[in-house]
């Protein structure tokens, strides 16, 4: 089971170092809307966001999972990347058996 707690903290410090937030990303909560909410949240600013997600959880992220709906709230970006995470977490270990 994947610690969401984990990822929620390390998603937020991918956000404040990528998008600048500071002290706004103390009051985001899984329901906060990131797209159209956030003007720093462009395209740039995504693939900047899905590189560092990459790099930090060890991850790989095909375009065609990705969509806005991904993007459309921090939880929404939370339980996709704890999804990708779990999924990755189950291939290395049975890879290894």
């Amino acid at each position: 089971m994947v610690n969401t707690d984990f990822i929620t903290i390390e998603v937020k410090k991918i956000l404040t170092d990528i998008l600048g937030l500071n002290e706004r990303i103390n009051s985001m909560e899984p329901d906060t809307i990131l797209l159209g909410n956030i003007p720093e949240l462009d395209s740039v600013a995504v693939v900047a966001i899905l590189l560092a997600i990459e790099r930090r959880f060890s991850i790989f992220i095909k375009d065609d999972e990705i969509s806005a709906k991904t993007f459309e709230t921090f939880g929404n970006l939370v339980n996709f990347i704890s999804e990708r995470y779990e999924k990755t977490k189950y291939y290395s270990h049975n890879s290894l058996v």
